[in-house]
């Protein structure tokens, strides 16, 4: 992806994945991925990014018969680093995962919390997915055009929403957007939620001016009516979804999340092997394929010790961002 801002650097990044999944007895069982008493923490609130995508694998591992019943269970708090803090203390625990995402690592930033990705052990990258720019349908704001030009006007008025703390996708896409507006990110008024899930109610109910999530989050509210799709931050469209993306809309930044697994730390060899093969299996099913489409998710693997060394990256380039924006 190009993007022509130094804070875009961050956009380059990509991601989604979803733990593990539940199933019965099958070709799981063959090919060595059951883990019997697997559970799949989620670090935010139910029906965000994380929740959606862990639920959507569980579900998929199901049907494509991939290992057992898997416990998906919430644990918000601190941007991620609540659960985050949790799984760093199940050191060994070859039977627990976590998805996150861009998110936790701006939260690690931002919180300034003791424990970092880098206490986990990562088992995979799985997904991307652009942020969206949406609106209640009864917002005076039917373009992005309309709503840049309000932004700009008086910035501090014009709340912004987004499903993640300061330093996560939700927050760095809208201060990319002023940025490349002309608007000093700092004069921003942006509202943090626990997920997207708190964050559609106060879109819908006009509490902030505009919201921004994950593309998948929303398609519900989207097609139905509910929500006003301005624009998508990626570099094209997505199928499927009538607006334009922020370069279209004369903005010259573009932005993409990304999520993934991560694990406790002090797990054997063995143990890391297994979820590691989970993931792969379940990346690999037509089940998880089909998910992939329907989502607006893109397929971005990147299995094991390439994703640790991505997550490196990735935590330097946030705080890299975060100085850079004056955050």
């Amino acid at each position: 992806m190009r993007l022509r801002t130094p804070l875009a650097l961050l956009g380059a990044a990509l991601l989604v994945l979803v733990g593990p999944p539940l199933l019965t007895p099958g070709s799981g069982a063959e090919t060595g991925t059951r883990i019997p008493g697997l559970r799949f923490m989620v670090p935010n609130t139910p029906g965000g990014g994380y929740d959606i995508t862990a639920r959507t694998a569980a579900k998929n591992a199901e049907e494509a018969g991939l290992t057992g019943d898997i416990e998906v269970f919430n644990l918000p708090g601190a941007g991620g680093t609540v659960g985050l803090t949790r799984l760093v203390g199940e050191h060994g625990n070859g039977r627990l995962a976590m998805s996150m995402g861009l998110g936790v690592v701006g939260a690690v930033h931002t919180n300034k919390t003791p424990r970092t990705l880098a206490d986990t052990t990562p088992i995979a990258r799985l997904t991307m997915e652009q942020d969206i720019v949406v609106v209640s349908r009864n917002s005076p704001y039917r373009t992005i055009q309309d709503l840049l030009a309000a932004w700009k006007k008086d910035p501090g008025k014009l709340p912004v929403g987004g499903g993640s703390s300061p330093g996560g996708p939700d927050h760095l896409a809208p201060m990319l957007m002023a940025q490349a507006a002309g608007i000093a990110p700092k004069s921003v008024n942006y509202v943090p939620f626990d997920g997207g899930g708190e964050l559609l109610a106060s879109i819908l109910g006009n509490k902030v001016a505009f919201g921004v999530s994950g593309v998948g989050e929303y398609l519900d509210q989207i097609k139905s009516g509910q929500l006003r799709l301005l624009a998508v931050t990626g570099a094209e469209r997505v199928p499927g979804l009538d607006a334009p993306t922020l370069r279209e809309a004369g903005l010259d930044t573009e932005f993409i999340n990304w999520r993934g697994i991560v694990a406790p730390p002090g797990l054997t060899d063995a143990e890391r092997d297994k979820l590691v093969g989970l993931a792969t299996a379940l990346h690999d099913s037509p089940e998880w394929k089909e998910s992939l489409k329907k989502n607006g998710w893109n397929d971005a693997f990147l299995p094991g010790d390439a994703f640790g060394k991505f997550l490196d990256e990735q935590d330097a380039r946030v705080g890299s961002v975060l100085k850079e924006l004056g955050l």
